[in-house]
């Protein structure tokens, strides 16, 4: 009796035991090697594989921002377009890149599974980088350099190289961005608790691999575009989407797969339609009078099978069995009749969809460090002795922020704060995410303050304020700080509370909180100017900043992001955990 009970108490805590098979060799979870034969444990996955995959990551971050981070400088220098084309062709492909990992997740979680889904689109990567490599080096790929003040367009074959390059690159690292990380995580036995350990400990890591590929792209890299021409500033992101190509390869033998479990969004259509269809069955008390299927495994391949949960009982009518579908003992039209397990799938993302939303606002602040932060650093003093630093450098402090932060986050705080919480990983997912949402408050009111000392030292308001830049240091080390907590919380959470074949789906929601976040900072960015500019008013944010108000926008921010922390910890106490058999 004291087994069971404690079981039932692991389940709805939200934690899962599943026996690992039969001798304990081999994983529980489902997964198995390149042949498609279960995987034993002490020979695959594990830290063993993880190697391989973060070099991938750093590899292809650093391509990725070798492009990126640039971007605006090679439109306007080399491809002669003016500031705001260059910077909406930018930011449109940005988007993008945040937007196509939808494509990547529902191939890998319905037909390919994550390491094929991987394999296609890095090699498609490959391809742009060399794309657009070819068209900064070769004469005839771009325009002639500007003679005086006059600086031929690119031909319309010009720009069709070039823009087959930059999107092919966008639907390459949006195709993997949500696998990568979903696939690292699938070395750890969920159903093994050490490996399940592990796993808090591999987001942390790969977060940092990625910082690290931005940080040699935002130092080096941009140099050498700048100072040693287009075509080498390109082709050295491009050799190392090469390496990063290999290093994922090189470890196939080391990996476990998840089989890929059919089309999710079918699947949430089909409970949809068929609850719709049964609006007039009544739901059982007798939850086990749900359709399910009677044997272990569930009918979703690579799936464990999920519990019933009381929450949402109106899609529950797609799990009754009418009186026709018993009498004839027809289960298999998936349109009229879903598993327990399928609807629960759906009852998931539901229940998630509340502790995505609170991401947003954590992202539109996090658009701030590329956006207003730049803005004021460009009018305070950015001189050391001779020597001028340009405003957007100062980003790299959020990067050794978060290079800092992950190991002491990984070897202190959560070893720390286990001994409190008594949590495996010292902190919960909720809890995580939540420190980082109110670090961003802290970040926002940093820079606000810091806008009202600059303010108090204009003397001129034609010459940027005497105070110096690294003023602005505290600002981003907070929000390097406030990523390690919620960026890499989001990575966790979506990927442990999500139905195991919808992984990548998920994790592909959660960066699509990047891109709402843009939308939403430049939303709210469109709203404060149309209000503050009536009357001839010159605004929060005119063009001088000197006779604005920055630092009103910053706190307009913090508040928005304290409501938004409020919000969030109601709806993280009413979260409940997955219930897995």
């Amino acid at each position: 009796m004291g087994s069971h009970e404690e079981e039932r108490l692991l389940l709805e805590e939200g934690h899962v035991h599943v026996e690992s098979g039969n001798d304990g060799l081999h994983t529980g979870d489902g997964s198995v090697d390149s042949k498609g034969n279960p995987v034993l444990k002490s020979k695959t996955g594990n830290w063993r594989a993880c190697p391989y995959i973060l070099g991938t990551e750093c590899c292809e971050r650093l391509a990725y921002y070798g492009i990126a981070t640039n971007l605006v400088s090679y439109l306007a220098k080399n491809l002669h377009e003016g500031n705001v084309s260059a910077a909406t062709t930018v930011m449109t492909w940005s988007g993008t890149c945040y937007l196509t990992p939808l494509i990547g997740a529902v191939l890998a979680d319905a037909y390919w599974g994550r390491y094929w889904t991987i394999a296609a689109f890095s090699t498609l990567y490959f391809i742009g980088m060399c794309t657009l490599t070819a068209s900064a080096t070769i004469p005839y790929f771009k325009p002639p350099e500007c003679v005086d003040s006059v600086c031929p367009f690119a031909s319309d074959a010009q720009y069709a190289i070039f823009f087959f390059g930059l999107y092919l690159i966008a639907l390459g690292t949006g195709g993997i961005k949500p696998c990568v990380s979903s696939f690292g995580a699938d070395q750890f036995d969920d159903t093994d608790p050490v490996e399940s350990v592990k796993k808090g400990s591999f987001f942390n890591w790969f977060y940092f691999s990625i910082n690290i590929g931005a940080l040699i792209s935002s130092s080096l890299i941009v140099w050498i575009q700048d100072n040693a021409g287009w075509g080498l500033g390109f082709g050295i992101p491009a050799l190392f989407m090469g390496f990063a190509i290999v290093s994922f390869f090189s470890g196939t033998n080391l990996y476990r797969f998840q089989r890929p479990g059919g089309s999710p969004i079918t699947r949430m259509c089909q409970v949809l339609v068929a609850s719709f269809r049964k609006w007039n069955l009544v739901v059982p008390d007798d939850s086990s009078l749900l359709y399910e299927l009677p044997d272990k495994s569930s009918a979703i391949e690579g799936s464990r099978k999920l519990l019933h949960t009381d929450e949402l009982k109106c899609l529950d009518k797609a799990a009754v069995i009418s009186d026709a579908e018993s009498k004839h003992e027809d289960y298999s039209n998936a349109w009229n009749l879903c598993t327990v397990t399928q609807v629960e799938e759906l009852k998931i993302l539901i229940r998630m969809f509340p502790i995505w939303a609170t991401g947003i606002v954590f992202a539109a602040v996090y658009a701030q460090m590329s956006t207003m932060f730049v803005e004021q650093g460009m009018v305070m003093d950015t001189s050391i002795r001779s020597f001028s630093i340009p405003a957007a450098s100062l980003s790299t402090f959020d990067v050794i922020s978060v290079i800092f932060w992950v190991p002491m986050y990984d070897k202190v705080l959560a070893p720390l704060a286990k001994m409190f919480t008594g949590q495996d990983r010292g902190f919960t997912e909720l809890q995580r995410m939540g420190v980082g949402l109110f670090l961003s408050i802290l970040c926002m009111s940093a820079a606000a303050i810091v806008e009202v000392f600059r303010l108090s030292y204009v003397v001129d308001t034609a010459v940027a304020a005497p105070m110096s830049i690294f003023w602005q240091i505290p600002q981003y080390f907070l929000l390097g700080a406030a990523e390690v907590f919620t960026f890499i919380g989001q990575l966790e959470f979506f990927y442990d509370q999500s139905p195991d074949a919808m992984r990548s789906l998920c994790t592909a929601l959660s960066l699509l909180t990047n891109a709402l976040g843009n939308y939403l900072s430049s939303f709210i960015l469109t709203v404060v100017t149309s209000l503050t500019t009536q009357g001839g008013q010159p605004g929060w944010i005119p063009d001088n900043l000197n006779v604005g108000h920055l630092d009103y926008f910053f706190w307009l921010l913090a508040a928005l992001s304290s409501f938004n922390l409020v919000v969030y910890v109601f709806c993280a106490k009413m979260y409940k955990f997955k219930k897995v058999s």
